[in-house]
């Protein structure tokens, strides 16, 4: 039997426990097998990959469309497509957002300077397989106020991973996120999530990080996840930007910090696929 994921008949076993309980339980379909977790491996392998490229190339004075060149050219470069280009009309290969952008920032020609913080969120698709991650990068020197929203954000996630458990619930995600976050004086963003992933882009369940634990579906071994806490200094409320129809911001303009993983849910417990 697979360490990684369940069987038909082990799925069938254990769905039938929770909901004699009444408790939610993914669809068989959420559930990988063992060559789909295979190439998911494979396409976070090359995601890792563009991530670290843009590592080792970031710095002040650039534009973030010189990260967009970064990211297209190393995954095509790596056999990968990347996910972004023209999925619903986005226009470039990997998001780039800066500062009080929440996500879905679009590579254009503003240029870096010293002091900004801002997170790449790379998807690649390799063999038909999809892995998503992102990460926050400070450049030059920044406050100290920006530093430790970076650093919070990503104890956030890391926390939530050591946590989270094979048979957690959903709801289990939030409920370790968002208390972390609060603590430190800090408001989780409620509107976007994190979400299935690997056989496409998007797909079930959608991912609160602001949610009670010991609620909503059973996390089953073989489901794939994306876990990604958007960390604001301000209020959580955000609002969309309506020329582009596409950049998320906060609404009182202050900072924002985003980190995510491709997890999958195992027997044994919680593996990375994408970070």
């Amino acid at each position: 039997m697979s360490e990684l994921t369940l069987s038909f008949n082990e799925y069938a076993k254990e769905t039938m426990k929770y909901r004699k309980k009444g408790i939610p339980v993914p669809a068989w379909k959420l559930i990988k097998s063992e060559e789909q977790i295979e190439g998911i491996k494979e396409a976070g392998l090359i995601n890792n990959q563009v991530l670290d490229e843009v590592a080792r190339n970031i710095k002040a004075g650039m534009t973030t469309e010189e990260i967009n060149t970064i990211v297209h050219n190393k995954t095509i470069e790596l056999g990968g497509i990347p996910a972004p280009l023209n999925y619903e009309g986005f226009p470039k290969s990997v998001c780039t957002s800066v500062n009080e952008e929440v996500c879905h920032g679009i590579p254009s020609d503003r240029v870096l300077v010293e002091g900004d913080i801002i997170n790449v969120d790379v998807t690649t698709i390799y063999k038909g397989y999809y892995a998503d991650a992102s990460r926050m990068f400070m450049i030059g020197n920044v406050s100290s106020e920006a530093k430790r929203i970076v650093e919070i954000t990503k104890e956030a996630l890391d926390l939530c991973v050591k946590e989270l458990k094979p048979y957690s619930r959903l709801g289990d995600i939030g409920g370790i996120i968002e208390p972390f976050c609060k603590k430190h004086g800090y408001s989780v963003v409620r509107e976007i999530g994190g979400h299935g992933v690997g056989i496409d882009f998007h797909e079930d369940p959608f991912v609160s990080h602001v949610s009670k634990p010991n609620t909503g579906m059973v996390l089953l071994p073989g489901m794939v996840l994306t876990i990604e806490p958007m960390v604001n200094q301000g209020m959580p409320y955000v609002y969309l930007d309506a020329e582009n129809n596409w950049t998320i911001y906060t609404e009182d303009g202050k900072l924002s910090a985003q980190f995510e993983y491709t997890v999958l849910i195992t027997k044994t417990g919680i593996e990375i696929l994408a970070s």
